[in-house]
């Protein structure tokens, strides 16, 4: 039976997720540590001769920053994600011609989807670096299927509020083809082992709720 060397007791911070999105707070959530989700009110829009990645990770850290700056004493999570194809930043579509465009743009080929992580660390005393950012990259190869698949496939699962249009977690896994990457949950938006990796740097204790 484990005993309390095994599991020891530590202090846990307040943990914030920089955002609104339902998709991150569910994948948050999958980790059993207490958060609050507090949206970031940031301008999104990429800068002038920026990269896809660079406004990734640019966003992430701005969204980590403008929640701690309100909340001191905590630690922030901030992520983003941009979709590229042929280097060309593709956003969240909005509506439905906009989401079939993508698709039928995005049909046979391989897209790059750029999912950028920050956590910030505003405690006084902390263990760790303040600030921790890294950019996973996933490898999609959408299958080449015809507008009347495509234009199906939005009218069930409406992903009009995702980079590219698919869920990866829903039926968008029937219109994609291949998935290349290191961390399975960067796709939906939240790339939970980079986010643990963070977490056990700066000694956020896991299994708090354990009982022998």
């Amino acid at each position: 039976m484990p005993n309390s060397d095994q599991f020891p007791l530590a202090a846990m911070p307040r943990l914030i997720l920089a955002s609104s999105s339902s998709y991150r707070q569910q994948l948050l959530s999958r980790l059993h540590l207490p958060f609050c989700a507090i949206a970031p009110n940031i301008d999104e829009t990429p800068l002038s001769g920026e990269t896809p990645q660079a406004t990734a990770m640019r966003l992430a850290q701005e969204k980590a920053l403008a929640v701690a700056s309100k909340h001191p004493e905590s630690l922030v999570i901030g992520s983003d994600q941009v979709a590229t194809l042929d280097d060309l930043q593709i956003g969240k579509p909005g509506h439905h011609a906009a989401a079939l465009a993508q698709l039928q743009r995005m049909r046979g080929r391989r897209v790059i989807f750029h999912s950028a992580l920050c956590l910030f660390d505003g405690r006084s005393v902390r263990p760790g670096p303040q600030m921790q950012i890294d950019n996973i990259q996933v490898e999609v190869k959408f299958r080449d299927l015809p507008d009347a698949e495509l234009d199906a496939y939005l009218r069930i699962e409406q992903p009009y509020d995702c980079a590219g249009s698919a869920k990866n977690e829903g039926l968008g896994i029937a219109i994609l083809e291949h998935i290349q990457n290191s961390d399975p949950s960067a796709l939906t938006g939240l790339p939970l082992i980079a986010l643990c990796d963070m977490l056990r740097r700066a000694e956020v204790p896991f299994f708090t709720n354990y009982q022998p």
